[in-house]
């Protein structure tokens, strides 16, 4: 009986773990992806049951409490997503340290897609067009003499002599050079569609506590978020909490407060 005991947790699995998000407005539960992203869910649980220390940013020392209680949704967007989880309710704070992303880019199909299609950038990364030409298209110009001060007809023949030499590189490539790193040991990611939770960040391996709640897909986010939960109930409370009146920066006028952030393992 007792070995059958011992290997019960094991038959039945592990379970699945939750987080439940209570706001004035309703609970927002949201299935937590602890297999695909274990550290990223283990930072996450570990902040809202104070079980980790993070800087205060009013006093500047550590202090070991449940980190997310309190805390606001400081940007809200219709139809886009809501974030939360700063303590400074600005979009500039974290718990004073980072952790790495946690994407598996193949899984993604990232080393499928060509950056490319002709002259034109992926739609997922068009808004990337200013990195794109410094990284790939100034240094080969500056190679062929070619400068600021270059006539710009011969300035954009380069340029079109250039761009085949490109159309092999994948979104994977292009993003790995801006700094991104990826695991395609990680069970397969999920892409960031209506409905998830993922990290909020500043660039690759800036993971911190903010994170958002999409309330649309958002494919340009695609490789460089990690996506660590979906919503399971409470869509519609998010929803709501989006369509209140915003100020500067889509922070509401009126704090949204997360009242309890609770871990509920199942």
């Amino acid at each position: 009986m007792r070995i059958l005991l011992l290997l019960l947790p094991l038959l039945l699995g592990a379970g699945e773990t939750y987080l439940d998000i209570t706001t004035a407005q309703g609970v927002i539960r949201c299935r937590l992806f602890a297999a695909a992203c274990p550290v990223t869910v283990q930072n996450v649980c570990d902040l809202a049951e104070g079980k980790r220390a993070f800087t205060d940013p009013a006093t500047g020392q550590a202090v070991t409490r449940p980190f997310y209680d309190g805390l606001t949704f400081h940007r809200v967007v219709p139809g886009f997503m809501i974030q939360g989880g700063d303590p400074k309710g600005d979009g500039t704070g974290g718990p004073g340290f980072q952790f790495k992303d946690e994407i598996n880019a193949v899984s993604l199909g990232l080393d499928r897609e060509p950056v490319l299609a002709g002259d034109q950038l992926h739609q997922q990364c068009a808004y990337m067009g200013r990195q794109f030409v410094q990284m790939y298209i100034e240094p080969k110009l500056a190679g062929r003499g070619i400068g600021p001060g270059t006539p710009a007809e011969q300035r954009n023949a380069a340029i079109a002599q250039i761009l085949p030499t490109l159309q092999t590189m994948t979104l994977l490539q292009f993003y790995s050079d801006l700094g991104y790193r990826y695991d395609d040991k990680l069970p397969a990611s999920r892409k960031p569609v209506r409905g998830v939770l993922a990290m909020a960040n500043s660039g690759p391996n800036t993971n911190g506590s903010q994170f958002f709640i999409n309330l649309g897909d958002t494919p340009h986010l695609t490789g460089k978020h990690t996506v660590f939960g979906e919503v399971v109930t409470g869509l519609e409370v998010a929803t709501a909490i989006a369509a209140v009146p915003r100020g500067e920066r889509d922070k509401p006028l009126t704090p949204v407060v997360m009242t309890s952030v609770k871990v509920v393992r199942e």
